[in-house]
């Protein structure tokens, strides 16, 4: 990550959707019920949040296309610049998307199938709008596997190495989830996060186990990451309690990435 990154870190609500439905996992494992993604669209817009990402997490998984009808309705109400992936397939599904006023697309399994689906949208549509994302997890020897849909098939790629691949096929962002850590509140994995980050010169959000403001700065400072997305923390009022839609307060926020 580069010096003038560290100006503005953007921390960016990524919520979960199985088609018209906002869920969360916990290590991608039994998506639980969050609620309507059109209420919780409403309540982003008045916590001025800078960014918003949804990511249909059994879309791949099921063959299923993105749910354009929800979209539209999220595109519609929302006040600030989204991103999406899940089910993207081929060129102009991507572009449908970006129709319906959506600035960037996610794309995940589709990338390992076909790299120039990455290439195509990035030369058409600009590196900015083209988000590859990479799910890790990390096994007993502390070696990193790269898995595509919904994390259920594993790749013979190298994290770090599959993300300068991405890179270089015109990736303008790489989101990097850990498995793990998704909907723990333990934290970041702060070593891949650095590797991937040190690796290539994009920005790299970092995705997986936020719990606390501080996991926020650790990952940021000790991580390298350019961007944080924040899951579990923004549907739930704490760890095993229920559904508050909410943001982390921008002042103790600026206070801790910027120390």
């Amino acid at each position: 990550m580069h010096e003038f990154d560290m100006l503005k870190t953007r921390v960016i609500p990524c919520l979960q959707l199985v088609g018209d439905s906002l869920v969360k996992t916990i290590r991608f494992k039994t998506p639980n019920y969050i609620g309507d993604p059109i209420n919780t669209v409403r309540i982003f817009n008045e916590l001025e949040v800078d960014e918003l990402c949804f990511l249909d997490i059994r879309a791949s998984l099921e063959h299923r296309e993105p749910n354009i009808e929800i979209l539209h309705q999220i595109s519609n109400e929302c006040f600030m610049p989204l991103s999406y992936g899940g089910g993207i397939t081929d060129f102009e599904m991507a572009r449908r998307i970006f129709s319906i006023g959506f600035e960037k697309v996610i794309v995940n399994t589709y990338a390992a199938h076909e790299l120039s689906l990455v290439s195509g949208i990035s030369e058409y549509f600009g590196a900015q709008a083209m988000v590859a994302s990479i799910d890790v997890k990390k096994n007993v020897w502390g070696k990193y596997s790269v898995f595509i849909n919904d994390g259920t098939e594993k790749i013979e790629k190298d994290a770090v190495e599959w993300a300068k691949e991405l890179e270089s096929a015109g990736a303008g962002e790489i989101l990097l989830t850990s498995m793990d850590r998704d909907g723990t509140w333990t934290g970041f994995d702060v070593d891949i996060t650095r590797k991937v980050s040190e690796a290539v010169n994009v920005p790299v959000i970092a995705n997986g186990g936020a719990g606390r403001i501080d996991h926020i700065a650790e990952v940021v400072k000790k991580g390298k990451a350019s961007a944080v997305a924040l899951g579990s923390m923004v549907v739930y009022q704490q760890k095993g309690m229920g559904v508050l839609i909410n943001f982390p307060d921008k002042i103790k926020l600026d206070e801790m990435i910027s120390i």
